[in-house]
């Protein structure tokens, strides 16, 4: 696979593609030989996740074989070796095969943030300082230039259920890519359909935790996700397995809709904890 920002470097032209390159764009530098069978399996994951940043990174392959003064110069002991230059030196490397989200997080450490990356963690601030509907139109102009931003998509799911546009949610959350964020975005799913359920006045209404679900889920559709989720830890204590679990998913999702960034998350897991077990 060539590209681009996918090149084949050697002895002599190592300083121009690599040293010179890198004073303005990060360069991996992949150390390999055609006997190397780890190698043959790293190389097309490096160079897939290169391509996926679109020139923000550069990814050098060198053949140890073929230039073994650079293997010497560079320290290569074992293969494959990724070394990874910014301004000219070394910043981080890894030896041995790596999954590729290991491999994503280590070239996510080289490449400044793209504008989409920007819009969406200031979108996902918005989220912590509930301000939902200025997050969305943040959150749905990054996804036009990026659609396949798992951030985004999340962040924009979660934006809609705090305004109870629970039927869109659901459409992103049950469509979601494979992902880091997938696990994350699958445990919002019976939140918004709780949250679809209480619109459409189908909750079931015959006792007090049956009141104090729908309140609750009149809560999360209002974006009052603190007061929603007290009201659900009221049901838990209560009835640690009301109607078939519900309470404690739609808990746990309100957890997720809170994120890891924010101060109540950690508070309420606790809390949570403590009923539960």
């Amino acid at each position: 696979m060539t590209s681009d920002f996918i090149v084949t470097v050697n002895e002599l032209n190592f300083e121009y593609e690599v040293i010179s390159y890198s004073m303005n764009t990060p360069v991996v530098v992949d150390f390999w030989a055609e006997w190397c069978q780890p190698c043959k399996t790293l190389g097309p994951t490096l160079e897939n996740i290169i391509l996926e940043a679109g020139g923000t990174i550069r990814l050098a392959k060198v053949n140890i074989d073929q230039n073994p003064n650079l293997a010497i110069q560079y320290g290569v002991r074992s293969i494959p070796t990724v070394k990874a230059f910014v301004q000219g030196t070394v910043v981080n490397e890894f030896v041995g095969v790596q999954p590729p989200d290991r491999v994503r997080t280590f070239l996510d450490t080289l490449a400044p943030p793209s504008p989409v990356e920007l819009a969406v963690e200031k979108a996902s601030n918005l989220l912590i300082s509930g301000e939902w509907q200025e997050a969305e139109s943040i959150f749905r102009d990054a996804l036009k230039n990026k659609p396949n931003s798992s951030n985004g998509l999340l962040g924009l799911a979660k934006s809609l259920i705090a305004q109870g546009k629970s039927t869109e949610a659901l459409v992103l959350l049950r469509e979601f890519p494979a992902s880091r964020e997938y696990s994350h975005a699958q445990l919002l799913i019976p939140l918004a359909e709780y949250v679809g359920t209480f619109k459409q006045e189908k909750l079931p209404d015959q006792n007090e935790n049956d009141a104090a679900l729908r309140n609750a889920m009149r809560l999360v559709s209002k974006g009052n996700l603190e007061a929603a989720m007290d009201g659900l830890l009221g049901i838990l204590r209560r009835d640690k397995r009301y109607h078939g679990g519900s309470a404690r998913q739609c808990a746990l999702a309100i957890l997720e809709m809170f994120g890891e960034e924010n101060p109540l998350t950690s508070s309420y897991r606790r809390e949570l904890s403590n009923i539960l077990f």
